[in-house]
């Protein structure tokens, strides 16, 4: 007598989920913080599950290893005034100006089980990011031996990557409507100018379809067909901290 094969449970035919975590605006440090506990995590698991961390930052300049003071757009009186940290980085990438409207995009993903090399993965990275704004109807474009997304009025994503044991932290910082005085901190490397999807000038641009277009095209690139969204984290340590935006 013949035996038909048994169908395969459904759940065990499924491809790993990516985890994503909308975090709102976060410290940097408590969001670096959560990285280092989901990539050490990640690291220690045997299958391809991944996660990123979505949330915008209060105004900082951080510096990636191609990063240098002569990066910087104004003097360290006017940072100390202005009550902005500096924080230095073992990331890519060089000055990034952060602040509130812009998003942080922090894949934590183990590139080795996926199969994906660090020049790979940062394709995919500024590939969603160029399709969410085609999504938005905002022209935009890669450039091979430049990282980051630029639009016609200047670079409006920056790429800095890390990569520990195998796993990625930190990731993409996409301008979407910041105060433009915060930006002008820092240029680009080379000497880019900085821009914004919302100084297109083409329509308005707010943050929720962004973020949600960002997320849709990241999980796509990554090849991740499911993806769960949570409002924060339970590991995050939230605080509390006064800012002179002035």
């Amino acid at each position: 007598m013949n035996m038909v094969p048994a169908a395969p449970h459904p759940f065990s035919v499924l491809k790993p989920a990516l985890e994503v975590y909308l975090l709102g605006l976060v410290d940097f440090e408590a969001a670096l913080f959560l990285q280092d506990r989901l990539a050490t995590g990640l690291g220690e698991r045997a299958d391809a599950a991944g996660a990123v961390l979505v949330c915008e930052h209060p105004p900082l300049i951080t510096v990636g290893r191609e990063g240098s003071r002569a990066d910087f757009c104004c003097s360290p009186e006017e940072l100390t005034s202005r009550e902005i940290a500096v924080r230095w980085l073992n990331r890519g990438g060089g000055c990034v100006s952060h602040a509130p409207g812009q998003l942080a995009i922090y894949p934590i993903i183990p590139l080795e089980r996926r199969h994906l090399g660090l020049v790979d993965f940062r394709n995919h990275l500024e590939a969603a990011v160029v399709d969410a704004c085609v999504e938005l109807q905002i022209p935009a474009s890669q450039r091979p031996d430049e990282p980051g997304v630029w639009c016609r009025a200047g670079q409006v994503a920056q790429i800095g990557i890390a990569v520990r044991n195998g796993v990625s932290y930190h990731g993409a910082f996409v301008n979407v409507c910041p105060r433009p005085d915060l930006m002008r901190l820092t240029r680009g490397l080379a000497g880019a100018r900085l821009s914004s999807l919302a100084a297109q000038g083409l329509r308005p641009v707010s943050m929720a379809p962004v973020r949600e277009s960002l997320v849709r095209n990241l999980a796509a690139r990554l090849d991740y067909p499911r993806y769960h969204l949570y409002t924060g984290h339970p590991l995050l340590r939230r605080t509390k901290k006064v800012v002179a935006y002035a």
